[in-house]
């Protein structure tokens, strides 16, 4: 948590810090190595078999698509590869964006890349057949309201009938149970880290600075969708639909996959 200080008193209110945060977020992926690293990846890396998997399963060739928080374009970039046409990127950091516009460039790739905010995205309602939130970009966007926003307007600008995917880390992963069992105990005597919002969140110390992310429960996030309107179609985690390559293992952890539709009726 992020804290102002005015005439030396701190002032928490939670829409400040969560602004302060995101900003520091955005700061994160402007940086010059990340976005190096992004760029490697998005050709190095590209799309992942589960990827592949779960949107050739839900997504049409012809599906106009929004890449949410595309980075340098790995996904959107591996559609286009893969046979998907109708394809645009949207990402907070300029720098990205600028990257992945040379990569398209450079490999001629018709893919319209441009700078938005998943909170107040500037498209017209029921635009897009189908959306992603990639690589658990969701989970990286600091505060439980924001995420709700923008969990709202992902909801507006899709279609009715139309679904979005994305992902997120399990909470619930066995390998991470003994790590998230001590966290529960410091949130419980007041012990936590004073920079963590809610709990699940983390910062992660990296070369390049702290990197935020919040790691969610199956349950919290299917409250999530349906508070926003959507239906879970599945979810399933990455190591369960693919036996990845190693420089996917060695780029990412192991993440769940959800699909949610956008209803044709609205209850």
């Amino acid at each position: 948590m992020l804290f102002v200080v005015f005439g030396g008193r701190f002032l928490q209110s939670n829409r400040i810090i969560i602004v302060l945060e995101s900003e520091e977020v955005k700061h994160f992926y402007s940086q010059r190595e990340v976005v190096r690293q992004y760029g490697e990846a998005a050709m190095r890396v590209g799309l992942w078999v589960s990827e592949e998997i779960v949107f050739n399963r839900f997504f049409k060739p012809e599906d106009a698509l929004l890449d949410l928080g595309t980075g340098a374009g790995r996904i959107a970039l591996g559609l286009y590869k893969i046979g998907f046409k109708n394809i645009m990127g949207v990402d907070f950091s300029n720098e990205m964006v600028r990257e992945a516009r040379e990569l398209a460039d450079s490999l001629k790739y018709q893919i319209t890349f441009r700078r938005g905010d998943a909170l107040d995205l500037d498209f017209e309602e029921g635009r897009f057949d189908g959306m992603i939130f990639g690589f658990n970009g969701l989970m990286q966007i600091p505060g439980k309201e924001s995420r709700s926003r923008a969990l709202t307007e992902i909801f507006r600008v899709l279609r009715p009938g139309g679904r979005f995917i994305f992902t997120t880390h399990d909470r619930h992963l066995r390998r991470f149970k003994k790590f998230w069992t001590k966290e529960k105990f410091l949130w419980r005597s007041g012990k936590q880290k004073p920079e963590l919002d809610d709990f699940g969140d983390r910062y992660e110390s990296t070369p390049v600075g702290n990197l935020f992310i919040h790691v969610p429960t199956t349950q919290e996030i299917r409250a999530a969708l349906k508070l926003a309107g959507f239906k879970v179609e599945a979810d399933e985690t990455r190591s369960s639909l693919a036996n990845e390559p190693f420089p996917v293992r060695g780029f990412s952890d192991e993440c769940r996959f959800w699909v949610a539709q956008k209803p044709l009726i609205a209850d």
